[in-house]
């Protein structure tokens, strides 16, 4: 079990000099740091909003590699498996604009086919997005007491990386295929944010699941946290985090993903039952990933800080192992 410190004022993530802050390392239950990162050279800057509906699911990527940005929109039809992905790479991450802290100010990409506009307010952040066939025109409310986890992971002075994960975010509004406009219906829906923002090592590993019903959401990884002192695992109760500092386990099968997964630990225990899996890779050199993300329902409990065991059964989300050179 980590032991690890809530933040509960703003913080910088780095020191004038580019190092980590020490003051930066722990969690919070808000975003509260400003990921001021300086020099250039594995420094990684990314927002991911994935999407639920009953049925289809959405991806949306915009990024900053600094060799490259890398962005994309996708879409998958759950009735009948239908993909449709567009990717757009741009040597040196040229005119991707990404704010420093999360929930707050533009995001913008222009690369290829690939269009993405994100406007973050207090009160809620508004995504517009295109690519191909695809058009996306979604908002995510903030409710008044919703909870986020926002983690700074630690691997030394000069490496770490600052993630904040919203999970079971609500959702609003439509999206386009084709010539077919489809609603996102509310009550139903769910969105979950991945901003991040750090200087990572070249080669690195990493496991992240996230789903979420009607008053309840999870949120676990893992391979990239371990022995760092930090985790970035939590379970959302009617919009209140409960962090869970375990570092735990993970049994899947790498020649069949579509198998059950098994994530568990002293305050979880949980089975992930893929339905669709999408796999994703890029090679650019020095630049290099390969992901295996699955779609599925969720099965098991996870505890609140006060033991209290909390049904996961029927949680849609995924789970996924990635693997970068970078």
């Amino acid at each position: 079990m980590t032991h690890e410190r809530e933040i509960t004022e703003p913080v910088e993530l780095c020191l004038p000099d580019g190092r980590l802050d020490p003051d930066a390392v722990g969690w919070t239950r808000r975003p509260l740091h400003r990921a001021n990162l300086r020099g250039w050279g594995r420094r990684k800057r990314w927002e991911y909003w994935g999407v639920v509906t009953p049925t289809h699911i959405l991806g949306v990527v915009a990024s900053s590699l600094d060799y490259a940005g890398v962005h994309s929109v996708y879409l998958l039809d759950r009735a009948t498996g239908t993909e449709v992905a567009t990717e757009a790479v741009v040597p040196l991450a040229r005119g991707v604009v990404l704010p420093e802290r999360s929930g707050a100010g533009r995001v913008s990409v222009r690369a290829g086919a690939v269009t993405v506009t994100i406007d973050q307010t207090p009160e809620a952040t508004l995504l517009r997005a295109s690519a191909g066939q695809v058009e996306i025109d979604l908002t995510m409310p903030l409710p008044p007491g919703h909870e986020s986890l926002g983690v700074v992971v630690p691997w030394g002075r000069h490496r770490f990386q600052y993630t904040v994960k919203d999970v079971g975010r609500p959702v609003q509004g439509r999206f386009r295929v084709g010539t077919t406009w489809h609603d996102v219906p509310s009550a139903e829906s769910f969105a979950v944010l991945d901003h991040g923002r750090g200087k990572w090592p070249y080669s690195i590993t990493w496991n992240w699941a996230a789903g979420a019903g009607p008053g309840r959401a999870i949120q676990l990884g893992g391979a990239w946290t371990d022995g760092t002192g930090s985790t970035e695992n939590a379970l959302v109760v009617d919009g209140r985090l409960h962090k869970i500092g375990d570092e735990l386990r993970w049994r899947y099968d790498r020649a069949d993903w579509t198998r059950p997964w098994r994530i568990t630990g002293p305050r979880v225990d949980v089975t992930f039952h893929p339905f669709h899996e999408r796999v994703s890779r890029t090679s650019l050199g020095v630049v290099a990933n390969e992901t295996h993300q699955c779609f599925g329902h969720f099965t098991g409990w996870a505890a609140t800080d006060d033991g209290e065991r909390i049904d996961l059964d029927g949680l849609v989300g995924w789970a996924e192992e990635a693997r970068n050179r970078w």
